[in-house]
């Protein structure tokens, strides 16, 4: 089995993405990943490189791999090696991006950057989400027929969201017990921005912020970028621990708190009504304000499959307490669809549209006619398409346990993907590496844990048709046996399965 590696290297390798696709020798593979990194931002003019053993560890190569890499990046003068000093990107390699040479990055990077590049080559499990429901395109006609002949006549700018929308998620909260009055919704250009705006509103530099561990990258990224340090909770079955939510309140004076009640990602665990009572109990005694983001609100899985959900947790807070729920189509309808927003006391919504308006001015008119009129469905439409990712689940399940027996997994509440645990003492960090040479791109647990560097858990969706499926998991069991019997070895060329 690989070693354990450094996590000073981690970032470097996170940088490097999907180095090892396409033709040629490994070491010319890695080394053209360092000059893209190098171009593109994500390393900087003056950057400390791994030594040629941590690289080789993280990546699960050979040490003769990296030191040919090096020796072709300083031939080319991308990186310098000075005695005492170890080797470095050299100063004039720096890119032309931000004041600082850097990209935006973070835990989320990886996911991020998949979205840009799309599927290539690999079968890759960055992003857990489905293609759009056919049933979209009528609607779509409907809103061009009826709805659009009278929107434009408008002026188009709908700062705080379309009114018609605005009373759609009202009422559609409302239904799932959670009083709500229009005046309390914010439409935002999917989740992510209400996130943003969110973070914009009440953090600046060195506040705190109470998150989940594990929990979904992109959070991590968006607080960190607003200047606050992560405090983590850790979760048990019924989803964030109250004992150390109370704690971390109490210890740390957190600005804020996010946590994800409904399906949480990536462990796809449902928080117990009693559990988010309790959570809005402590808030509301600490007076601080939780963000409850509920983006895959109604993907049930397990049984009973009729079951109620929870109320949003917001539905608990009493006097003096203070939840901003997030929801959004995403997920639910079409990732294309990026349609969200915000549930808060409306004086706190009129503060968020104002930095809305400086960040976009307003929301598509024509997808939130769309989301209008998909609302009063929501939930007919949440069921059909859990209902269609049930199979897909017992068929992974059943393809994981035939061919990986020695993992483990929690079947999921809800939610699209499984979180898999590795056997002990095996750093999925490298097992990452070691699947990418076969043609899968795995999202390492350290990305989703903000407390720890190193992770024995992966995070894999099961959205993909049962062929993808198949071919999928013999990747990865192909991947596990080589990195069993050999460690870090050199990749032979395998054939990939275009997506």
């Amino acid at each position: 089995m690989a070693r354990k590696v450094d996590s000073s290297v981690l970032e470097v390798g996170r940088a490097l993405g999907s180095w090892t696709v396409g033709d040629g020798p490994m070491y010319r593979k890695l080394a053209d990943a360092v000059r893209r990194a190098v171009e593109g931002g994500a390393l900087a003019g003056g950057d400390r490189m791994p030594s040629e053993r941590q690289l080789a560890d993280l990546l699960a190569v050979s040490r003769t791999t990296v030191v040919a890499a090096y020796d072709d990046l300083r031939e080319n003068g991308v990186v310098e090696s000075m005695r005492g000093s170890g080797t470095r990107i050299a100063r004039r390699s720096g890119s032309r991006g931000p004041s600082d040479g850097r990209v935006p990055g973070g835990r989320g990077a990886t996911i991020f950057q998949r979205l840009i590049d799309g599927p290539g080559e690999l079968i890759s499990l960055a992003c857990a989400a489905e293609p759009g429901d056919q049933d979209l395109l009528e609607v779509m006609r409907e809103v061009a027929e009826h709805d659009m002949p009278a929107l434009l006549q408008s002026q188009g700018f709908f700062p705080t969201g379309l009114p018609i929308c605005r009373e759609a998620v009202a009422n559609y909260l409302t239904s799932g017990g959670f009083p709500t009055a229009p005046d309390q919704v914010l439409m935002t250009t999917g989740a992510q921005q209400a996130l943003a705006l969110i973070a914009e509103l009440y953090l600046t530099r060195g506040d705190r912020v109470l998150v989940e561990s594990p929990s979904w990258p992109g959070c991590f990224d968006v607080f960190q970028a607003a200047g606050a340090e992560l405090v983590t909770v850790p979760l048990d079955d019924e989803g964030a621990r109250a004992d150390a939510f109370a704690a971390a309140c109490i210890d740390y004076e957190p600005t804020l708190a996010y946590v994800m009640p409904t399906y949480h990602n990536p462990t796809g665990t449902l928080m117990s009504e009693s559990r988010r009572r309790k959570l809005a109990e402590i808030a509301t005694r600490t007076g601080v304000p939780i963000v409850e983001d509920n983006a895959y609100l109604g993907l049930r899985i397990a049984e009973p499959y009729d079951a109620p959900q929870p109320a949003p947790l917001g539905s608990f807070a009493g006097p003096g307490g203070e939840v901003l729920s997030i929801g959004s189509l995403g997920k639910a309808v079409w990732g294309g669809l990026r349609i969200g927003w915000v549930r808060a006391p409306a004086e706190i919504i009129e503060r968020l549209a104002r930095r809305k308006v400086l960040a976009d001015l307003s929301s598509p008119v024509f997808e939130q006619a769309v989301a209008a009129r998909l609302l009063p469905r929501l939930n007919q439409i949440q069921s059909e398409r859990a209902a269609h990712l049930r199979p897909q689940l017992d068929t992974l399940e059943r393809l994981l346990r035939e061919q990986l027996p020695t993992w483990r997994w929690r079947r999921p509440d809800g939610g699209p993907a499984i979180w898999v645990e590795l056997p002990p003492g095996v750093d999925a960090e490298v097992y990452a590496q070691v699947a990418l040479r076969h043609g899968v791109e795995v999202i390492p647990g350290s990305a989703m844990m903000f407390d720890s560097v190193r992770s024995n858990h992966i995070r894999m969706p099961y959205t993909f048709p049962e062929p993808v499926l198949v071919e999928l998991v013999d990747r990865l069991a192909r991947a596990w046996m080589e990195l069993n019997r050999h460690g870090p070895v050199e990749s032979r060329p395998v054939q990939r399965l275009v997506l």
